[in-house]
């Protein structure tokens, strides 16, 4: 498999440690275009891939085309690359915002795949939400699901709404999460850990915490209730986030985040 990106930066980054761990692709096999020189010299020494600074030349016999930009250089590398593309080549899009009419006639081409894509993928735990336009046949599809699967979990979805749902919840939700970890960790040291110490503690908390609602599959009430001792610590802390609407703001952010996807998939 021959893989093409446009834009080398983490995303990109995720998905060719992915493939080259998971033997989906060998590194003489991909190529990668960046505006950024040092950039491509930095993935070149790391991966022993082809780069370079034109986007034209990333498409020489690629198998799939990743876009990788910023949604807002879109319509600039569309006009590069649009009359070099194959037709029956799929481009997958990892563009937030970016909705699938707005990729296939920016490019004027119709193989066209949207991913949604988180931040964890970079160490090979993500999750990635995609849909295949109407006219991708079942082999291409395949083959990106095996490319997914190389840096995490994905779904596979036939409606776009999805997508900017997932853009809100699993793109946006690690900044969430890191945000919670900050304020554990600040809070340990306050009251008197070594931040190294209350680093690893609240880490490892999450971890856990995660695996065990996963591997449980119990609701996380009944899970959160195993902890919680009546007139206890655990309840005195649990006061003190109702009383800062702790729930009330975490699903506020989810949603403002949803909103902001569907002003951004509008323009």
């Amino acid at each position: 498999m021959k893989l093409a990106f446009i834009g080398g930066g983490a995303m990109a980054e995720a998905i060719i440690k992915g493939v080259i761990a998971s033997a989906v692709a060998d590194p003489q096999d991909i190529s990668v275009s960046d505006i950024d020189e040092s950039r491509c010299r930095y993935l070149t020494n790391q991966y022993r891939i082809f780069t370079t600074v034109d986007n034209t030349t990333v498409l020489e016999n690629a198998d799939i085309l990743v876009l990788a930009v910023k949604p807002q250089n879109l319509s600039n590398v569309a006009d590069q690359i649009r009359d070099s593309l194959d037709p029956d080549m799929p481009v997958v899009s990892i563009l937030a915002g970016t909705r699938m009419n707005t990729l296939t006639n920016s490019l004027n081409h119709k193989s066209v795949i949207r991913v949604m894509p988180n931040t964890p993928a970079q160490v090979g735990a993500g999750i990635s939400l995609w849909l295949c336009s109407s006219d991708m046949n079942p082999e291409n599809a395949s083959m990106m699901q095996s490319i997914l699967q190389t840096f995490g979990q994905e779904i596979r979805v036939e409606d776009e709404r999805y997508i900017d749902m997932a853009t809100a919840l699993s793109a946006s939700g690690p900044a969430y999460v890191l945000s919670f970890l900050e304020s554990m960790v600040d809070a340990g040291v306050y009251i008197g850990l070594p931040r190294e110490m209350a680093r690893l503690l609240t880490i490892q908390t999450v971890i856990g915490s995660s695996k065990l609602a996963a591997e449980t599959r119990q609701h996380f009430a009944e899970l959160r209730d195993m902890v919680t001792s009546p007139g206890g610590t655990t309840a005195e802390g649990l006061l003190a986030l109702e009383e800062g609407k702790f729930r009330a703001t975490v699903i506020n952010a989810v949603i403002a985040a949803y909103q902001k996807s569907i002003v951004l998939g509008e323009k």
